[in-house]
């Protein structure tokens, strides 16, 4: 299992939000490039990019940032996500050295978009699927649907969907434990790959986590757990590693 730091993007710097809320941030670092550059230096081998503007926007608005992070590690596997709405943005992201596009509102409003994307970047696609009590919330988490996570899920699998990020909002930045069930469920209900994402505290999370991985979970994402030390990064990919060996 994969262990993926987060670099949330707002205004130029690195934050973490609580719940999804932007007047709720923590800054972590003036410098993205920066905090990348630490998480390389101790192993990552995949960042997460989210450009929160973005998302709320519906348009790339942190892309500088992205684009001096790709260049400085042209050889990282780097996701992002925030603000994919068209081909034009996905194709400059793509140009721009990013390896994954995560689609997170479009893939509830406009399913045949993430089937264009597929069709144009193999394998380069993922969905990101943020729920609350099971149902899915769009626009930076700033509306709730009525939307069966898994159900939306299951009608990915025909598109080529290269993995699914599950994000447990009302776990996320709050450090109260991932929701292992409902992520573990999800991965038992559909052929894609899954990432988990939202409230990873510290190992004990990853260890249960890990013994989920037979259903078909792939990664882990972590932001505010790595970076007030209640997760050590190095432990957690190496535990990880021990463990899939």
């Amino acid at each position: 299992m994969l262990i993926i730091p987060a670099i949330d993007l707002k205004d130029g710097q690195c934050v973490r939000l609580k719940q999804g809320l932007m007047e709720d941030s923590t800054i972590f670092s003036d410098d993205p490039s920066e905090m990348a550059s630490k998480w390389v230096d101790k192993g990552a081998r995949r960042l997460h990019l989210v450009d929160l503007n973005g998302a709320f926007e519906g348009k790339p608005v942190n892309a500088d940032c992205v684009h001096r992070i790709t260049k400085a590690f042209p050889y990282l596997p780097v996701q992002i996500g925030g603000g994919i709405r068209d081909l034009k943005t996905a194709n400059a992201y793509i140009d721009a050295g990013i390896s994954y596009l995560i689609i997170g509102t479009m893939a509830v409003t406009n399913p045949n978009f993430v089937a264009d994307l597929c069709r144009e970047f193999p394998g380069k696609i993922i969905v990101g699927l943020d729920a609350n009590n099971g149902f899915v919330a769009t626009d930076g988490w700033a509306k709730q649907t009525d939307i069966n996570v898994v159900e939306l899920s299951k009608k990915y699998e025909q598109y080529g969907v290269s993995s699914i990020i599950y994000t447990d909002i009302a776990r996320d930045g709050m450090m109260q434990g991932v929701n292992v069930e409902a992520t573990a469920n999800l991965a038992k209900e559909t052929n894609i790959p899954i990432i988990a994402s939202g409230g990873i505290t510290n190992l004990d999370d990853i260890s249960l986590l890990l013994k989920k991985t037979h259903h078909g979970i792939i990664g882990a994402i972590t932001g505010r757990a790595i970076y007030e030390g209640m997760l050590n990064f190095e432990d957690a990919q190496r535990m990880s590693d021990i463990y899939d060996s």
